[in-house]
């Protein structure tokens, strides 16, 4: 199957980008389409972690402000640690430097879980998700505290997590992604 991208023009360059396309793609049938327009939103690569404390075999989670969803809900959600890719950077390393800039943990080990899209309709955007375990005795500086990032660590164990995901307090895509896979491990 073909696309034939006719332009590209940039509409936003800061944060987020957002690219206003014009192709035509091979439909099912071998014919072509006429010319459409798409919005892309070029969001980059992201990464996020579901973390397993072995100090207390609890889950740890971030509760920051997401305004975004103000909104439709609460504005606060509870969700695994994540954060962008850096340019040049692989997503292991990233997802690394991420969970002791935003929890001063040190990763034990990893492990990669899935690679997906978020919203392929509109944006680019891929999460490369990953299992890891931090010794929680043995915490590094927590490096997160500024105006614009301001976190609170919560610690919670499968069950409780997962009624969060049922009773709607939990409604972060990627954790609960993860929740039910880490479910699905569980003896």
């Amino acid at each position: 199957m073909k696309i034939e991208v006719q332009r590209t023009r940039r509409l936003l360059d800061d944060f987020f980008k957002i690219d206003e396309v014009f192709l035509r793609f091979e439909k099912f049938d071998g014919t072509m389409s006429g010319p459409i327009r798409r919005l892309v939103l070029d969001r980059g690569d992201a990464v996020a972690a579901i973390i397993r404390n072995r100090a207390t075999g609890r889950l740890v989670f971030a509760r920051q402000l997401r305004y975004p969803t103000h909104a439709n809900g609460p504005g606060w959600l509870t969700e695994i640690i994540a954060g962008l890719v850096d340019a040049g950077e692989q997503p292991e390393a990233a997802i690394r430097r991420e969970i002791a800039e935003e929890s001063g943990y040190d990763v034990a080990t990893i492990e990669h879980i899935s690679t997906f899209y978020t919203t392929p309709g509109g944006s680019n955007e891929r999460v490369f998700l990953y299992h890891a375990e931090v010794d929680g005795s043995r915490k590094t500086q927590f490096a997160s505290a500024s105006d614009e990032e301001d976190i609170e660590l919560r610690e919670l164990d499968l069950d409780a997590a997962l009624r969060a995901v049922t009773a709607g307090d939990i409604v972060d895509a990627k954790t609960i992604l993860a929740l039910y896979w880490l479910k699905s491990r569980a003896p």
